[in-house]
């Protein structure tokens, strides 16, 4: 009898012969070991791009051989992909190194080796720690189906080679590694034109990473020497890749990345000493060395220049980091599989299973793992990040089971807290539609369990997490428990840990990164907040409050209060994102007898000095007439602004809060702006005046101050799968879009993308089961 298999597509090309690779080397039980997260990455058919080691153990001096990988996993994380750096650790290929593993591979007292194919089995069967070549790199990739490998310079012809035969591996096993590999070219002190004329012999596609053919040549954007084909899209990189490789045509492809426009003044300096090593190489015998040649003239070469040509190295190996993610990403999505890289397992997918989420503890990172020589944050955002734990009974089971017993279920992990969000959303959106950003998180995180939990998958996710604060306490996690319709029947939220975070706890991230932006949320105490304030306004950073919740809304107003006095010329918050019942609450405590703000004389000068008069109101009775959506028109009008009082609210906040932005959910986004004169007469809503076509109010006052009040109507959302953090996305791609250029706020062309770009990211989580959608890592500013 015939036996047929059922035919199944629910597996993508990639994933089918991905997961005969990893079956193929558990049947011939290899001494590799592939890391949980890469394998896990791998199976589901997620972004994957595997590093080198051999700068580790041969490439770099200590400390940047450690300093330089850890930067590069983190950079490719932040693409979207999962970083797998291949090393030999103890006679086992380890595919995806843990940090101690890197340590022991960086540490030069441990003597490893330098692996190329011809050492591999030899330093396997001899129990070696060794750092792979880009030769050995490639094979290793091919075997695990990895399809990107970034590093620096691939090797090549050397110089006489056509004499000494001294020809890299490398070039051969590009040959027949399926692998694309994104590097600087080749090495600055091979040959370049006999290197191209062998790819070209051995049928490997090179295809320069810029918006001209011009082949790199490492510390040079230029070698002098051209090839057919070039690309600077992602994209078109990831489409060449997949067709090529569907076509089955065996080899890898070369995607050689020209080095970045900052360091590209000192390559010829740098060639010089390169020519000058070259040379001593050749009268020292050295040049005849063999293997020794490489590191050697690389020392050398350093030598010469005083460092010039390590901070080069560095910088594009990091680029090459930063490309290969971007590529592996957009290869992925051509796979037909979900562009999510956030694992979340339950405990029924955990249990028994050595899963990557709750493998021994002292393997995980910690909050004092952080990434070495952390880049600069422009962004920072401080305030709570949590663990959630979503316990959802099943449907045919009664809730009132629960109240004195277990009820069978599922239960699942997710990260959560609103700073956390909003940080996440920023980071994603900085990896599309504003880079540059670098968005830093800085929240406490207990000694136990769920703090290794949340620095582990917060790094997985792309984010940092150096700017965790490990203290005496237990990490924030809200437990809630769910009937089978998803309704609450019960939770324990224990907050204490943000709720007494300090602000000297805080203070030595801010002064390491002096930051332009400090976004808060409002879990933080109000002493916190206040302290927050103040350290902002001395060292004139913009400031951002999240409210979180009507109840927590009225913490910031201690801290304007102690800012305000007569000497007062701005407002002591620069942006404000509440919604309608944050904004009435902060409103009511303003004038309330605690605080009675709006009694001063400073308030009542500020607000004079608006000349919002007739005019003003006529604009704000006709806007209000508007409705919410020009295109459905039975969602009514805009009489909320007036008849509810939001507008006169908003208004009479404004010396306190230079920008509110209203979050007003199915009724759209409020702005009210405030433009001091001093800046007035340099933006775009100068020459402005109101546009009810576009919903906006521009009031130009006596004493050259702008109000501008513009209305922006909801996006259509088909499907709304979860609404806790979309106002989180939305704040996050807001203050990224801020961020990265202030100016966009002060032009109504630029206010327009920000909000509705920041309105996309709300849709797409809104239309998510996670907290923040991995979608917004493919926004594109709108």
């Amino acid at each position: 009898m015939l036996l047929l298999r059922p035919v199944t597509h629910t597996r993508s090309f990639a994933q089918r012969v991905l997961g005969r690779s990893i079956h193929n080397l558990k049947l011939r039980d290899a001494p590799v070991d592939i890391h949980p997260e890469v394998e896990e990455a791998l199976a589901h058919n997620k972004p994957v791009v595997s590093l080198e080691t051999a700068l580790v153990t041969n490439g770099l001096p200590y400390p940047q051989s450690l300093e330089v990988p850890l930067s590069q996993e983190q950079i490719v994380r932040s693409t979207g992909a999962i970083p797998a750096t291949i090393g030999l650790v103890g006679g086992r290929v380890k595919i995806g190194l843990e940090k101690h593993e890197l340590e022991r591979l960086a540490d030069p007292s441990g003597k490893p080796v330098k692996i190329s194919r011809r050492d591999i089995a030899a330093a396997i069967a001899t129990g070696r720690d060794g750092g792979t070549t880009c030769s050995t790199t490639l094979i290793f990739s091919a075997l695990a189906g990895i399809k990107v490998f970034a590093t620096g310079g691939m090797g090549g012809v050397h110089k006489g080679g056509e004499n000494s035969f001294d020809i890299s591996a490398d070039l051969q096993e590009i040959a027949r590694c399926p692998v694309a590999l994104v590097s600087s070219g080749v090495k600055s002190i091979l040959d370049i034109k006999r290197t191209l004329e062998y790819l070209e012999t051995l049928g490997v596609p090179v295809i320069p990473y810029n918006e001209t053919r011009d082949f790199p040549a490492f510390f040079s954007p230029e070698s002098g020497f051209k090839v057919p084909w070039s690309t600077s899209d992602p994209a078109l990189a990831a489409k060449i890749l997949d067709t090529h490789l569907r076509l089955g045509l065996n080899s890898g492809i070369m995607f050689p990345v020209p080095i970045p426009e900052k360091y590209r003044g000192a390559g010829q300096t740098i060639q010089n000493y390169i020519d000058q090593a070259v040379q001593e190489s050749e009268q020292n015998g050295m040049a005849s060395s063999g293997s020794d040649v490489t590191p050697w003239l690389l020392n050398r070469v350093r030598e010469l220049d005083g460092g010039l040509s390590l901070e080069s190295n560095i910088a594009l190996l990091e680029n090459n980091a930063l490309v290969g993610g971007q590529i592996a990403v957009h290869y992925q999505r051509l796979q037909g599989s979900s562009s999510s890289t956030t694992y979340q397992p339950s405990v029924s997918q955990t249990a028994g299973k050595s899963s990557s989420i709750f493998q021994d503890v002292t393997s995980t990172p910690t909050a004092s793992q952080s990434v070495a020589k952390p880049q600069p944050a422009k962004v920072v955002v401080v305030g709570c990040a949590a663990i959630d734990v979503i316990s959802t009974g099943k449907t045919d089971v009664s809730p009132a089971l629960a109240l004195h017993s277990t009820i069978p279920g599922k239960v699942a992990l997710s990260l959560g807290g609103v700073a956390r969000n909003i940080t996440e959303a920023a980071t994603r959106v900085s990896s599309s539609a504003y880079p540059g950003l670098s968005p830093l998180l800085v929240a406490p995180v207990g000694k136990d369990f769920f703090g290794h939990i949340l620095a582990e998958q917060t790094a997985r996710l792309g984010m940092r997490n150096d700017g965790f604060v490990t203290v005496e306490d237990r990490t924030a996690v809200c437990n809630m428990v769910l009937d089978g319709q998803g309704g609450l029947i019960g939770g324990v939220a224990d907050m204490d840990i943000t709720n007494e975070f300090s602000f000297d706890a805080i203070l030595p991230q801010l002064q390491a990164h002096t930051p332009e932006y400090v976004c808060f949320d409002g879990n933080l105490k109000a002493d916190t907040l206040k302290q927050l304030v103040n350290y902002c306004h001395q060292h004139k950073i913009k400031s951002l409050f999240e409210p979180t919740s009507v109840y927590k809304t009225s913490r910031i107003l201690p801290s304007i209060a102690a800012r305000i006095n007569e000497e007062t010329t701005e407002a002591p918050i620069s942006h404000f994102t509440p919604n309608l019942l944050e904004l009435q609450e902060v409103f009511e405590q303003v004038k309330s007898e605690e605080y009675d703000l709006m009694a001063r004389d400073w308030w009542w000068k500020f607000i004079d000095n608006l000349s919002l008069g007739t005019s003003f109101r006529m604009d704000l009775d006709q806007l209000a007439r508007r409705p919410v959506d020009d295109e459905e028109p039975s969602k009514g009008k805009l009489g909320f602004l007036t008849e509810q009082g939001v507008a006169q609210m908003a208004v009479n906040l404004l010396p306190f809060f230079q920008h509110i932005w209203v979050k007003c959910g199915a009724q759209g986004v409020l702005v009210f702006m405030h433009i001091p004169p001093e800046k007035a007469a340099l933006t775009g809503f100068a020459s402005q005046r109101t546009n009810m076509v576009k919903r906006c109010i521009v009031a130009h006052g006596m004493k050259k101050d702008i109000v501008v009040v513009k209305h922006f109507p909801a996006l259509k959302v088909d499907t709304v799968e979860n609404v806790t953090g979309a106002g989180d996305s939305f704040v996050g791609t807001l203050v990224a879009g801020i961020a990265s250029d202030n100016k966009r706020v002060y032009d109504l062309e630029g206010l327009d993308s920000l909000v509705n770009t920041a309105q996309q990211a709300a849709a797409l989580t809104l239309q998510s089961h996670e907290a923040v959608s991995p979608l917004l890592s493919d926004l594109k500013r709108s």
